[in-house]
C-alpha cells in the first residue's frame, strides 16, 4: 500500500491496520471487497517516507486520506517517537526499515478460474442479480426452476460461502442485455454455473422481470426463521456456533444487515431456539457496526472460555428488507 503526499509516494505502516482500513483502499481502487491483509512487507519493502501509521478507518470512507491516522509522516521513520515492529522466531525485534502492510482485494467480478459470473445490485459482492458472461457480453438468468442448488453453484464460484436465498422476480432489479440462461438445472456440485444444464444460450423465453438472484453468506440463523435463530458462521468449510461472551450489539447489526433482515431486535443466549451440536467459535468479534459482512470485522483471541452450547448466540432480526 502506498500513498502520495506532496507529490512523493510513500508507504503505510501496519500498526492497527485491519480489514476496515483495507476495505477503503479496495473501494478507492474499484477492486471490490478486501480478502486479506498481509504483514511483514509480503510484497517487498517500499522506499521513501512511511507517510501514514496507526490508521483508523470506519470502513465507509471514500479514500484512505479521510481516515484517522497519526498524521502525515509524523514519527514513522526509524527509531522515532513510535516504531513498527516485526516478529520473527526469536520474538519482537526492532526493524530499521519499517514493517509494511499490504493487502489483497477481491474484485467485484469473480477472479476465480473464469470470471464468468457476478452478482449485481445487492448490498455486497455476495448478493445480487445473477449475471453471466457469454461471447463477451454480460446477460442475466431467468428464474424458471431457479433453486438453492443453482444458487449454491454461484456462491461457490464466487467464493461467497453458502446460499441463503435463491431469489426470483428481479428481486435486485431488472438487468439489461440478453437473458442468457433459462431453466437452469444444477446438482449443486458443479464448479461453475456454465456446467449446469439449461435450455441453451440465449434461447429466450422470459424477460428481465424474471431475472434470478442469489444471496450468499458465511453466516446463517438456524432453528427459527430466516431472520431469527441460533447464529452459525462458516469457518474452514465448517459451520460453528458463536459464544455469546464474544458477541455484542454491533456484531448483531452486521449479521442482520448481511442477511438482509433489517435491524437486530434482540440478542439472546441460553439456547432459546436450539442448542445444536456445532463446534463453538470463541474468537472475539470486533465489528464497528457499519460493515456489510461479518467477515470484514476484525477478530482476536478471546480470554472468555466459559463457552458451551448452553450460551450460544441466538439472534432475532426485524425481518426481511
Amino acid at each position: 500500500v502506498g500513498g502520495n503526499s506532496r507529490c512523493q509516494w510513500g508507504t503505510v505502516c501496519d500498526d492497527d491496520w485491519d480489514l476496515a482500513d483495507a476495505a477503503v483502499v479496495c473501494r478507492e481502487l474499484d477492486c471490490g471487497e478486501p480478502v486479506d491483509v498481509l504483514r511483514g512487507a509480503n510484497f517487498g519493502q517500499g522506499s521513501g517516507p512511511v507517510w501514514m501509521g496507526h490508521i483508523r478507518c470506519v470502513g465507509s470512507e471514500s479514500t484512505l486520506k479521510n481516515c484517522i491516522s497519526g498524521g502525515w509522516g509524523k514519527g514513522y521513520s526509524e527509531f522515532s517517537v513510535f516504531y513498527c515492529f516485526n516478529t520473527d522466531d526469536f520474538g519482537i525485534q526492532l526493524m530499521k526499515t519499517q514493517t509494511l502492510k499490504e493487502m489483497v482485494c477481491h474484485t467485484s467480478v469473480a477472479q476465480k478460474d473464469s470470471g464468468n459470473v457476478k452478482l449485481v445490485g445487492g448490498h455486497s459482492r455476495c448478493a445480487g442479480r445473477v449475471e453471466v458472461l457469454h461471447r463477451g457480453q454480460w446477460g442475466t438468468v431467468c428464474d424458471d426452476d431457479w433453486d438453492l442448488a443453482d444458487a449454491a453453484v454461484v456462491c461457490r464460484e464466487l467464493d461467497c460461502g453458502e446460499p441463503v436465498d435463491a431469489l426470483s422476480d428481479a428481486h435486485f432489479g431488472p438487468g439489461a442485455g440478453p437473458v442468457w440462461m433459462n431453466y437452469v438445472v444444477c446438482t449443486g456440485s458443479e464448479s461453475t454455473l456454465k456446467n449446469c444444464g439449461s435450455t441453451g444460450w440465449g434461447k429466450r423465453s422470459c424477460d428481465h422481470s424474471k431475472d434470478a438472484g442469489v444471496r450468499c453468506s458465511e453466516v446463517r440463523l438456524v432453528g427459527g426463521s430466516r431472520c431469527s435463530g441460533r447464529l452459525e458462521i462458516l469457518h474452514d468449510q465448517t459451520w460453528m456456533s458463536v459464544c455469546d461472551a464474544v458477541f455484542d450489539q454491533q456484531d448483531a447489526e452486521v449479521v442482520c444487515r448481511e442477511l438482509d433482515c433489517g435491524a437486530p431486535v434482540q440478542v439472546l443466549g441460553a439456547a432459546a431456539f436450539d442448542k445444536g451440536d456445532a463446534q463453538m467459535w470463541t474468537q472475539e468479534i470486533q465489528c464497528r457496526g457499519n460493515e456489510s459482512q461479518l467477515h470484514l470485522c476484525p477478530t482476536s483471541p478471546s480470554h472468555k472460555h466459559n463457552c458451551s452450547h448452553e450460551n450460544s448466540v441466538e439472534l432475532v432480526c426485524a425481518g426481511w428488507n
